[in-house]
């Protein structure tokens, strides 16, 4: 029998103010809901564009660019 409960996250609330100025693709794919995937073809559409950091390249995301996306305001 395949047990299901391996495939559900934990679902604590996450407050935008809580998170790091710069996201992971991981961050900004469980905030939005959707898969690092779409993340990554919306970077290369200008939709959600990355920040490059270190020799590999990872990408990081900026809150406040996050926050329009999603259509909140700035907490100030």
């Amino acid at each position: 029998m395949l047990s299901m409960s391996n495939s559900y996250k934990s679902t604590t609330k996450v407050s935008l103010s809580d998170l790091p100025d710069l996201l992971t693709i991981r961050e900004v794919a469980d905030l939005l809901r959707i898969s690092p995937l779409t993340i990554k073809r919306w970077g290369k559409k200008g939709k959600l564009p990355a920040i490059r950091i270190n020799s590999r390249g990872d990408r990081r995301y900026r809150k406040e660019v996050v926050q329009r996306l999603l259509g909140v305001e700035e907490e100030k």
